[in-house]
């Protein structure tokens, strides 16, 4: 097991370094760049010229991405341009907002998406799982920011329940936390439903069916034991997706977070910034899959017999 999580965080290595060059060349592509937030009207070619060596970019791209790259390793994400701050400081005022978010998202999609994929399974080809797997089809296929606006419309607009923005207190999480975690909810459900009817099926149910135990004890005690490993495997993949998925939230919903940093400071070309949140989300993609195959791992008898 411990040779196994060794060459997987050894995996991730490359797996890092392409995804900083695609995002280092990514943002350099876009048309514009942070002098022209930073030069005032009718500035002289010298003057950009001046304000480009002060910050680096006069210099090749492959010798600014060693820099930048060469920085990052060391802990060091730099210092924003256009607000001439260090990178590092704005991170940390606005990913504990995007963290709250993100994981009372995922514990909402967790706890609903599996209690509605349980009574789905118990209740197979009955209303009762054909209501919440409409629900649930309906649900993946809404996308969050509009979503967002219609709960914002409704709760907030016309019912006057929740915030319609701002973080300063806890019902502004609300609406939020129900926008990125209805579409967690709904996978979460189809999977634990799938793996539950397939876990039933196995001989081992048969046998506990023989002895005598209840239907209900041997679903929930022993079925949905075993549906859980794929359920906490893709769990532990959203973590990073929810993350992302915050972005565009935070936007609709004016929070403070990463998103929008990321979204203000992409408007200013302010490269630093951007590559640090992106960078940023890019690690809980990856850190998230790694955590995924530890656990099934860990979980499942099966996967532990095959690393050997």
């Amino acid at each position: 097991m411990f040779s196994y999580l060794i060459r997987r965080v050894l995996m991730l290595v490359p797996v890092f370094f392409a995804v900083s060059l695609v995002i280092f060349l990514i943002l350099h592509f876009i048309p514009g760049d942070p002098i022209d937030n930073l030069l005032k009207v009718g500035s002289s070619p010298q003057a950009r010229t001046e304000m480009e060596a002060r910050y680096g970019l006069d210099q090749p791209l492959p010798v600014q991405y060693g820099l930048w790259l060469g920085r990052v390793l060391t802990g060091d994400l730099g210092t924003a341009i256009v607000a001439r701050r260090p990178v590092a400081d704005l991170i940390a005022q606005a990913l504990p907002h995007s963290l709250r978010l993100g994981g009372l998202a995922l514990l909402f999609s967790s706890v609903v998406g599996v209690g509605l994929g349980v009574v789905a399974a118990l209740n197979r080809d009955r209303w009762p799982d054909r209501a919440i797997m409409g629900g649930v089809l309906l649900g993946s296929t809404m996308p969050g920011f509009w979503l967002g606006l219609i709960l914002m419309l409704v709760f907030s607009v016309w019912l006057g329940w929740f915030p319609v923005s701002g973080a300063r207190s806890w019902q502004a999480l609300v609406l939020p936390v129900l926008t990125i975690g209805l579409g967690g909810t709904a996978l979460v459900a189809r999977i634990t439903r799938v793996a539950m009817i397939e876990a039933a099926g196995r001989d081992f149910v048969l046998l506990l069916h023989a002895k005598g135990l209840s239907p209900l004890r041997i679903q929930l005690r022993h079925v949905l034991r075993h549906a859980l490993i794929p359920v906490v495997t893709i769990l532990a993949l959203r973590i990073g997706w929810i993350l992302g998925g915050a972005v565009t939230v935070e936007v609709v919903f004016a929070r403070p977070g990463l998103g929008t940093l990321l979204i203000k400071s992409l408007s200013q070309h302010d490269y630093p910034v951007v590559q640090a949140c992106l960078l940023m989300l890019a690690m809980a993609v990856m850190l998230g899959t790694l955590l995924g195959d530890i656990l099934q791992a860990a979980m499942d008898p099966r996967v532990r017999a095959a690393l050997g």
